[in-house]
Protein backbone atom coordinates (compact mmCIF):
# COMPACT_ATOMS: atom_id res chain seq x y z
CA UNK A 1 0.00 0.00 0.00
CA UNK A 2 0.79 3.63 -0.67
CA UNK A 3 2.84 5.23 2.39
CA UNK A 4 1.57 9.07 3.59
CA UNK A 5 2.82 10.55 6.27
CA UNK A 6 0.14 12.99 7.25
CA UNK A 7 0.54 16.28 9.70
CA UNK A 8 -2.46 18.04 11.51
CA UNK A 9 -4.56 14.33 11.48
CA UNK A 10 -6.78 15.59 14.54
CA UNK A 11 -7.71 19.41 12.47
CA UNK A 12 -11.20 19.93 11.03
CA UNK A 13 -9.40 19.13 6.95
CA UNK A 14 -6.98 16.74 8.39
CA UNK A 15 -9.34 14.52 9.99
CA UNK A 16 -11.66 14.23 7.09
CA UNK A 17 -8.71 13.47 5.02
CA UNK A 18 -7.25 10.94 7.22
CA UNK A 19 -10.66 9.23 7.05
CA UNK A 20 -10.30 9.44 3.13
CA UNK A 21 -6.78 8.26 2.92
CA UNK A 22 -7.27 5.46 5.69
CA UNK A 23 -8.71 3.05 2.92
CA UNK A 24 -5.85 2.65 0.57
CA UNK A 25 -2.94 3.66 2.39
CA UNK A 26 -0.75 3.10 5.15
CA UNK A 27 -0.20 6.21 7.44
CA UNK A 28 1.55 7.56 9.87
CA UNK A 29 0.31 10.40 11.64
CA UNK A 30 2.11 12.07 14.35
CA UNK A 31 0.32 14.57 16.87
CA UNK A 32 1.41 17.95 17.61
CA UNK A 33 3.03 16.62 20.66
CA UNK A 34 4.89 13.94 18.91
CA UNK A 35 5.75 16.52 16.62
CA UNK A 36 5.08 20.39 16.42
CA UNK A 37 6.01 21.48 12.88
CA UNK A 38 6.23 25.00 14.33
CA UNK A 39 9.23 24.14 16.86
CA UNK A 40 10.77 20.89 15.43
CA UNK A 41 14.24 20.83 14.77
CA UNK A 42 15.27 20.20 11.11
CA UNK A 43 16.99 17.14 11.53
CA UNK A 44 14.48 15.48 14.14
CA UNK A 45 12.06 16.39 11.29
CA UNK A 46 14.28 14.96 8.41
CA UNK A 47 14.79 11.31 10.37
CA UNK A 48 10.56 11.09 11.04
CA UNK A 49 10.20 11.50 7.43
CA UNK A 50 12.82 9.27 6.52
CA UNK A 51 11.64 6.44 9.17
CA UNK A 52 8.27 6.66 7.58
CA UNK A 53 9.63 6.11 4.17
CA UNK A 54 6.49 7.18 2.64
CA UNK A 55 5.76 8.26 -0.76
CA UNK A 56 3.42 11.27 -0.05
CA UNK A 57 4.30 13.60 2.81
CA UNK A 58 0.57 15.55 3.55
CA UNK A 59 0.31 19.00 5.41
CA UNK A 60 -3.14 19.75 6.87
CA UNK A 61 -1.46 21.87 10.00
CA UNK A 62 -2.09 26.16 9.99
CA UNK A 63 -3.46 28.54 12.09
CA UNK A 64 -7.08 30.58 11.03
CA UNK A 65 -5.58 33.26 13.53
CA UNK A 66 -2.95 35.20 15.21
CA UNK A 67 -0.69 37.95 14.81
CA UNK A 68 1.80 38.42 11.82
CA UNK A 69 4.76 36.37 13.34
CA UNK A 70 2.40 33.39 14.79
CA UNK A 71 0.83 32.97 10.93
CA UNK A 72 4.11 33.20 9.15
CA UNK A 73 5.66 30.90 11.45
CA UNK A 74 3.01 28.61 11.04
CA UNK A 75 2.93 28.83 7.22
CA UNK A 76 5.84 29.66 5.33
CA UNK A 77 8.29 28.79 8.22
CA UNK A 78 6.22 25.04 8.23
CA UNK A 79 6.48 24.81 4.38
CA UNK A 80 10.17 26.14 4.23
CA UNK A 81 11.52 23.37 6.62
CA UNK A 82 9.51 20.71 5.24
CA UNK A 83 10.68 21.04 1.59
CA UNK A 84 14.18 21.12 3.53
CA UNK A 85 13.38 17.79 5.44
CA UNK A 86 11.37 16.01 2.29
CA UNK A 87 14.21 16.82 -0.12
CA UNK A 88 16.90 15.48 2.04
CA UNK A 89 15.30 12.51 3.64
CA UNK A 90 12.74 11.10 0.71
CA UNK A 91 13.59 12.84 -2.13
CA UNK A 92 11.00 10.99 -4.33
CA UNK A 93 7.96 11.79 -2.06
CA UNK A 94 5.58 14.51 -2.90
CA UNK A 95 4.74 16.52 -0.37
CA UNK A 96 1.11 18.22 -0.65
CA UNK A 97 0.61 20.91 1.41
CA UNK A 98 -3.14 23.09 2.08
CA UNK A 99 -3.08 26.61 0.88
CA UNK A 100 -5.88 28.55 0.78
CA UNK A 101 -8.44 30.84 -1.36
CA UNK A 102 -7.59 34.08 1.29
CA UNK A 103 -4.37 34.01 -1.17
CA UNK A 104 -5.91 35.73 -3.94
CA UNK A 105 -7.33 38.91 -2.63
CA UNK A 106 -9.75 40.95 -4.43
CA UNK A 107 -11.16 39.51 -7.56
CA UNK A 108 -12.80 40.54 -10.60
CA UNK A 109 -17.40 40.11 -9.76
CA UNK A 110 -18.51 37.03 -11.32
CA UNK A 111 -14.99 35.60 -12.70
CA UNK A 112 -13.72 32.58 -11.50
CA UNK A 113 -10.39 33.12 -10.38
CA UNK A 114 -7.28 30.90 -11.70
CA UNK A 115 -4.32 29.59 -10.07
CA UNK A 116 -2.28 31.66 -12.69
CA UNK A 117 -4.36 35.07 -11.91
CA UNK A 118 -2.37 37.82 -9.96
CA UNK A 119 -2.38 37.06 -6.00
CA UNK A 120 -2.64 40.46 -3.99
CA UNK A 121 -4.05 38.75 -0.29
CA UNK A 122 -5.34 41.39 1.77
CA UNK A 123 -4.27 39.96 5.27
CA UNK A 124 -2.01 38.77 7.41
CA UNK A 125 -3.37 34.85 6.97
CA UNK A 126 -3.69 35.44 3.17
CA UNK A 127 -0.06 37.18 2.79
CA UNK A 128 1.32 34.16 5.13
CA UNK A 129 0.11 31.45 2.89
CA UNK A 130 1.14 32.84 0.05
CA UNK A 131 4.57 33.05 0.91
CA UNK A 132 4.50 29.03 1.66
CA UNK A 133 2.83 28.51 -1.81
CA UNK A 134 5.35 30.84 -3.35
CA UNK A 135 8.24 28.82 -1.65
CA UNK A 136 6.93 25.84 -2.74
CA UNK A 137 6.61 26.99 -6.70
CA UNK A 138 10.68 27.82 -6.24
CA UNK A 139 11.16 24.92 -5.13
CA UNK A 140 9.52 22.89 -7.38
CA UNK A 141 10.92 24.95 -10.39
CA UNK A 142 13.89 24.18 -9.50
CA UNK A 143 13.84 20.81 -9.69
CA UNK A 144 13.98 20.36 -5.94
CA UNK A 145 10.95 18.77 -5.11
CA UNK A 146 7.71 17.48 -6.14
CA UNK A 147 5.32 19.37 -4.86
CA UNK A 148 1.74 20.70 -4.72
CA UNK A 149 -0.56 23.24 -2.85
CA UNK A 150 -3.93 22.67 -2.71
CA UNK A 151 -5.20 25.98 -2.57
CA UNK A 152 -8.63 25.44 -0.85
CA UNK A 153 -11.78 28.51 -0.84
CA UNK A 154 -14.63 28.41 1.75
CA UNK A 155 -14.19 24.75 3.49
CA UNK A 156 -17.67 23.71 4.99
CA UNK A 157 -18.62 20.16 6.81
CA UNK A 158 -19.16 19.05 10.69
CA UNK A 159 -16.71 19.76 13.27
CA UNK A 160 -16.16 23.72 12.07
CA UNK A 161 -14.07 26.17 14.29
CA UNK A 162 -16.12 29.17 15.13
CA UNK A 163 -13.59 31.59 13.02
CA UNK A 164 -15.70 30.13 10.47
CA UNK A 165 -19.38 31.89 9.70
CA UNK A 166 -21.21 28.82 9.27
CA UNK A 167 -19.53 27.22 12.47
CA UNK A 168 -19.83 30.25 14.56
CA UNK A 169 -23.80 30.10 12.92
CA UNK A 170 -24.41 26.48 14.30
CA UNK A 171 -23.48 27.23 17.34
CA UNK A 172 -26.02 30.50 17.83
CA UNK A 173 -28.24 28.44 15.97
CA UNK A 174 -28.64 26.08 18.55
CA UNK A 175 -28.43 28.28 21.29
CA UNK A 176 -31.29 30.09 19.89
CA UNK A 177 -33.37 27.29 19.91
CA UNK A 178 -32.37 25.60 22.87
CA UNK A 179 -33.39 29.43 24.66
CA UNK A 180 -36.03 30.05 22.25
CA UNK A 181 -34.63 33.28 21.66
CA UNK A 182 -36.23 35.31 18.65
CA UNK A 183 -33.08 35.50 16.47
CA UNK A 184 -29.23 35.49 16.34
CA UNK A 185 -26.54 38.16 15.22
CA UNK A 186 -23.92 37.50 12.71
CA UNK A 187 -21.17 40.29 10.96
CA UNK A 188 -22.21 41.10 7.53
CA UNK A 189 -23.32 38.30 4.78
CA UNK A 190 -23.39 40.03 1.66
CA UNK A 191 -20.23 38.86 0.44
CA UNK A 192 -20.17 35.92 -1.94
CA UNK A 193 -18.07 33.10 -1.66
CA UNK A 194 -17.04 29.31 -3.10
CA UNK A 195 -18.01 26.87 -0.34
CA UNK A 196 -16.77 23.44 -0.84
CA UNK A 197 -17.86 20.44 1.26
CA UNK A 198 -14.67 19.24 3.64
CA UNK A 199 -15.12 15.61 2.58
CA UNK A 200 -14.35 17.00 -1.34
CA UNK A 201 -11.27 18.81 -0.17
CA UNK A 202 -10.49 15.33 1.40
CA UNK A 203 -10.69 13.48 -1.80
CA UNK A 204 -9.03 16.21 -3.59
CA UNK A 205 -5.69 14.98 -1.53
CA UNK A 206 -6.10 11.86 -2.82
CA UNK A 207 -6.11 12.65 -6.05
CA UNK A 208 -3.01 15.31 -5.70
CA UNK A 209 -1.43 11.75 -3.81
CA UNK A 210 -2.29 9.44 -6.56
CA UNK A 211 -1.77 11.55 -9.69
CA UNK A 212 1.33 10.76 -11.68
CA UNK A 213 1.99 14.09 -12.39
CA UNK A 214 0.66 17.16 -10.36
CA UNK A 215 0.83 21.31 -11.21
CA UNK A 216 2.23 23.23 -7.76
CA UNK A 217 -1.24 24.89 -7.53
CA UNK A 218 -4.44 23.77 -7.78
CA UNK A 219 -7.65 25.29 -7.09
CA UNK A 220 -10.17 23.21 -4.52
CA UNK A 221 -13.50 24.80 -4.48
CA UNK A 222 -16.92 23.54 -6.00
CA UNK A 223 -16.50 25.97 -8.72
CA UNK A 224 -20.07 28.05 -7.72
CA UNK A 225 -20.28 31.31 -5.76
CA UNK A 226 -22.84 31.62 -3.61
CA UNK A 227 -24.17 34.68 -0.89
CA UNK A 228 -23.10 34.07 2.78
CA UNK A 229 -26.48 34.97 4.17
CA UNK A 230 -28.14 32.29 1.42
CA UNK A 231 -26.27 29.98 3.09
CA UNK A 232 -27.03 31.09 7.02
CA UNK A 233 -30.17 31.15 6.32
CA UNK A 234 -30.10 27.34 4.51
CA UNK A 235 -28.42 26.73 7.87
CA UNK A 236 -31.20 28.39 9.76
CA UNK A 237 -33.80 26.38 8.04
CA UNK A 238 -32.30 22.72 8.29
CA UNK A 239 -32.06 23.58 11.80
CA UNK A 240 -35.43 24.02 12.19
CA UNK A 241 -34.97 28.10 13.46
CA UNK A 242 -37.41 30.48 11.94
CA UNK A 243 -36.24 33.80 13.87
CA UNK A 244 -34.32 36.38 12.03
CA UNK A 245 -30.63 36.55 11.42
CA UNK A 246 -29.40 39.91 12.30
CA UNK A 247 -26.10 41.69 10.79
CA UNK A 248 -24.05 43.63 12.50
CA UNK A 249 -20.77 45.48 12.30
CA UNK A 250 -17.84 43.46 11.06
CA UNK A 251 -14.75 42.88 13.52
CA UNK A 252 -11.40 44.11 12.64
CA UNK A 253 -10.45 40.03 10.90
CA UNK A 254 -14.12 40.38 9.22
CA UNK A 255 -13.39 43.74 7.73
CA UNK A 256 -10.36 42.59 5.97
CA UNK A 257 -12.28 39.55 4.37
CA UNK A 258 -15.09 42.35 3.35
CA UNK A 259 -12.93 43.60 1.28
CA UNK A 260 -12.74 40.54 -0.94
CA UNK A 261 -16.81 40.81 -1.94
CA UNK A 262 -16.79 37.26 -4.33
CA UNK A 263 -14.51 34.73 -4.82
CA UNK A 264 -15.40 31.63 -6.87
CA UNK A 265 -12.70 29.05 -8.04
CA UNK A 266 -12.17 27.89 -11.72
CA UNK A 267 -11.72 23.92 -11.00
CA UNK A 268 -10.64 23.31 -14.21
CA UNK A 269 -6.59 22.10 -13.21
CA UNK A 270 -8.19 20.22 -10.36
CA UNK A 271 -10.41 17.65 -12.87
CA UNK A 272 -7.21 17.25 -14.93
CA UNK A 273 -5.78 15.39 -12.14
CA UNK A 274 -8.81 13.54 -11.83
CA UNK A 275 -10.76 15.44 -8.84
CA UNK A 276 -14.44 16.75 -9.21
CA UNK A 277 -16.67 17.76 -6.18
CA UNK A 278 -19.69 15.86 -5.64
CA UNK A 279 -21.40 17.14 -2.73
CA UNK A 280 -24.31 19.14 -2.82
CA UNK A 281 -24.25 22.84 -0.76
CA UNK A 282 -27.95 21.58 0.54
CA UNK A 283 -26.87 18.06 1.50
CA UNK A 284 -23.32 19.58 3.28
CA UNK A 285 -25.57 22.24 5.15
CA UNK A 286 -27.79 19.17 6.46
CA UNK A 287 -24.76 17.09 7.03
CA UNK A 288 -23.30 20.03 9.59
CA UNK A 289 -26.73 20.82 11.43
CA UNK A 290 -27.25 16.72 12.26
CA UNK A 291 -23.41 16.62 13.06
CA UNK A 292 -22.53 19.23 15.34
CA UNK A 293 -26.02 20.22 16.56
Amino acid sequence: MTRVLLFGASGFLGRHVRAALTADTTLTCPTRSECDLVTVELDELAALIRASRPVAVVNCTGRMAGDDHQLLRAHALVTAKLIEAVVAAAPDARLVRLGSAGEYGPVPVGRAVREGDPAEPVSSYGLSQLAATRLTELAVEAGRIDAVVLRVFNPIGSGMAPQNVLGRAARLLSDAIRQSAPAIALGPLDAWRDFVDVRDVASAVQSAVRAPRVPPVVNVGSGSAVRIRHVVRLLADAAGFTGAVTETAPTVDAARSADVSWMCADISVAREIGWEPVHALADTIKAIWVDDS
